[in-house]
């Protein structure tokens, strides 16, 4: 099955286009594209794959991404959940293709290839990153260029920079279904709260109950119930950290019907309990 790409129209004056999304909502299925992606997250909750990784998604999350490795930022739905607000810069590798021959940019070169398994970036180099993001907003043309090159520079030469997606998965990415995936991955957003049943996300994309199994795995190298255990405890430790709420509503509220499956699934993910975790998180907050 082909895979159906997004296309990216590319900003003539520059080379690279950047952007800033502030709405409701990432608006942003399960997707690839051929350009290389920095996305860095100023508001918004939800959550983040990248090939077969789930991460929760909070402010301050900064992602590059290589082409071809499929994506979702998916935002929370409901009430009070915040608007989402984000920079990106999306560039192809033919923008650099002169100045990528030379000996000096060899660093570059590697960050590219390091970029198939999409890198997460941690401080301080993403403090840095996300100040010259901010004042690329203010800026145009050939100041915006030098400060692209810069972060470029600064991704290409720090140790802040850590993979996301398995090897064996970012080896694999000719297999993927994006179509199909993307309508997976909606409906699981929209019912995670709810009795989520392999055989109705089967039906979904017309698959018997087997082949779905198969076709979850390959496309994202988990068991279905496995990813949806992921999501709801990624749900759950936002609404442990922003609510007041017990952790039997937490549970409740995120899909899991057994207050003692909730506990024995954040142990295993988080490695602590519910309520040790919300202890922690309350006590690293300022007063």
């Amino acid at each position: 099955m082909k895979p159906i790409f997004q296309r990216i129209t590319t900003e003539p004056e520059e080379g690279f286009v950047f952007k800033a999304l502030r709405a409701p909502g990432f608006d942003c299925p399960w997707h690839t594209h051929e350009e290389y992606e920095l996305i860095l997250v100023l508001a918004g909750s939800g959550y983040r794959i990248v090939g077969d990784n789930i991460t929760p998604l909070g402010a301050g999350d900064l992602v590059f991404v290589g082409p071809g490795l499929p994506h979702i930022w998916q935002e929370d739905q409901g009430p009070g959940s915040p608007l989402v607000h984000a920079l990106l810069i999306q560039f192809r590798e033919s923008f650099l293709e002169g100045l990528l021959k030379l000996p000096a940019l060899e660093p570059l070169r590697r960050l590219f290839t390091r970029a198939a398994r999409g890198l997460h970036v941690v401080d301080p180099t993403r403090k840095k990153i996300s100040a010259l993001m901010a004042h690329m907003r203010r800026s145009r043309g050939l100041e915006r260029i030098a400060q692209f090159l810069q972060i470029l520079h600064w991704l290409a030469t720090t140790a802040d920079c850590h993979p996301i997606a398995s090897p064996d998965f970012a080896a694999g990415l000719q297999s993927y279904d994006q179509e199909r995936m993307d309508r997976v991955f909606q409906f699981l957003t929209n019912r995670l709260n709810a009795d989520l049943r392999l055989a109705e996300a089967a039906r979904l994309i017309h698959l018997s109950e087997g082949a779905f199994s198969r076709f979850f795995r390959l496309h994202t190298g988990k068991t279905f119930p496995g990813f949806v255990n992921e999501l709801r405890v990624g749900r759950a430790c936002r609404m442990l950290t922003e609510s007041d709420k017990n952790v039997t509503q937490v549970a409740l509220e995120c899909g899991f019907t057994n207050l003692s499956n909730f506990n024995r699934q954040f142990l295993r993910m988080k490695g602590l309990s519910p309520r040790e975790f919300r202890r922690q998180i309350l006590e690293r907050l300022p007063a």
